[in-house]
């Protein structure tokens, strides 16, 4: 999932590093002081979730968990994950400084689409049949973005990378299913456990 240096041209750089630059702000104003231990806590659990990667043909893959991210921070995803990024990119060489910011908003994006996601989802928590294949999509649909920017990013980059482009999306349907699955179990576990965190959330969705 995180696209190399050297392969994006420079316009598509700028671009998205002025993009996320732009999201990030976004992110960091509606930061509460409170809230910076969980973004660490997440940016660290995005960290570890994507370090182990299988590789696959001309590319690999890995968990993104983008998704969890974004439940809990919604726009603050954009720090959490530049910064996760960032980290791994310069201790590990995974993806880029200068691909930096396409990788951001590859997988920051969809996790601002899960936080809205699971705001309305939230609400209808008493009813199984909308709640518990709604957790999935969340999942599964986070990756599934992230796959699609990302294929979109390699498209722009140049005929020679569309058939990576396709490959890399295929690779992701696995990933799609297992985090599906794991944010319907997560969320289950939170709300049987512990359910003053999603009341919390609802809370947070009335003011």
């Amino acid at each position: 999932m995180h696209i190399a240096e050297g392969v994006l041209p420079a316009k598509e750089l700028i671009a998205g590093g002025v993009i996320a630059a732009g999201f990030t702000y976004i992110g960091l104003k509606k930061l509460k002081n409170k809230d910076i231990p969980k973004v660490a806590l997440l940016s660290g659990l995005f960290f570890i979730g994507s370090f182990i990667h299988v590789p696959l043909g001309p590319t690999s893959v890995h968990l993104i968990l983008n998704s969890i991210i974004g439940i809990f921070l919604g726009f603050a995803s954009f720090p959490a994950i530049l910064i996760a990024l960032f980290l791994q990119a310069v201790l590990f060489g995974f993806g880029g400084v200068t691909t930096l910011g396409v990788n951001t908003i590859n997988m920051a994006l969809p996790a601002v689409f899960a936080f809205y996601f699971f705001k309305w989802l939230i609400r209808h928590q008493d009813n199984k049949r909308i709640f518990y294949p709604g957790l999935f999509i969340i999942g599964s649909g986070s990756v599934f973005l992230s796959a699609i920017l990302l294929s979109i990013s390699l498209y722009i980059a140049g005929k020679k990378f569309i058939e990576v482009a396709k490959i890399a999306f295929l690779a992701h349907i696995p990933v799609m299913i297992i985090e599906g699955f794991i944010v319907l179990f997560l969320i289950l576990f939170i709300k049987r456990s512990y359910p003053e965190i999603l009341e919390d959330i609802l809370e947070e969705d009335k003011r």
